[in-house]
């Protein structure tokens, strides 16, 4: 598998670009490519171009061999409502949502939430979890960037009218993934914190219209909660 490397603006082909600093730099400290060798680049809207290196360092470059539409997405259009959780948990998650193809994040300050961002702190924190995403996908082979969302309360949250349906996963009350029906159009899952739901949370949801779904009788942590429904979706629904 060849270097993969985001880059926004593909060019046509046979067509001569200038590197960012940072993905050259990556290339020639990190990865120890060399002018000659080939590299594979992707624009996150589905588009992936074979390239050629001509030079890193000082003014780095590239030659453009061809551009092509490659389409690596699952028919499962899935969004984790995540509840923001502590340490690098929340990274851990970003990275594992990339690979296993959730469409979309949306990160939501719940009551147990003990992680709390609010202004410039939210905005460098989406950010960095925007780079996470940018390098599973590089990683991973997805020519589609998954989203981050600014964060939200939970009534925010719910709120907003989606026009998806919306799954809550409630360890102790809700119908087993298994049992549900295939989904028709894209869903919301939504995972608690650390400290679960609070009981005010679960009646706002289910007032919102969330179903109650679950994955059986023991209780997972929130940083694995999400990524094994996701992985048990794709399994029944997806490209698994």
């Amino acid at each position: 598998m060849l270097p993969r490397f985001f880059y926004a603006e593909l060019a046509l082909a046979d067509k001569e670009i200038t590197l960012p600093e940072a993905l050259a730099h990556h290339a020639e400290r990190v990865l120890r490519l060399r002018p000659g060798q080939r590299v594979v680049l992707f624009d996150g809207e589905g588009r992936e171009a074979q390239a050629e290196l001509l030079r890193l360092g000082r003014d780095p470059c590239a030659r453009i061999k061809s551009v092509c539409e490659v389409d690596r997405e699952t028919p499962l259009r899935l969004t984790l409502v995540q509840a923001l959780a502590t340490g690098d948990k929340m990274d851990w998650i970003v990275q594992k949502a990339v690979e296993l193809g959730i469409s979309s994040l949306q990160p939501v300050a719940a009551e147990r939430s003990v992680l709390r961002l609010e202004g410039i702190r939210a905005v460098k924190r989406i950010e960095h979890w925007q780079q996470i995403a940018v390098a599973a996908a590089e990683q991973s082979g997805r020519n589609r960037l998954m989203t981050i969302a600014p964060v939200m309360s939970l009534s925010q949250c719910l709120s907003v009218s989606c026009g998806t349906p919306r799954w809550a996963l409630l360890p102790s009350d809700g119908t087993r993934l298994s049992a549900m029906p295939a989904p028709r159009e894209p869903v919301a899952l939504l995972i608690g914190p650390e400290g679960g739901w609070s009981e005010r949370e679960v009646m706002a949801m289910l007032a919102a219209g969330c179903q109650g779904v679950t994955l059986g009788p023991r209780v997972l942590r929130t940083e694995t909660a999400g990524l094994a429904a996701a992985a048990a979706m794709q399994a029944l629904w997806g490209d698994f």
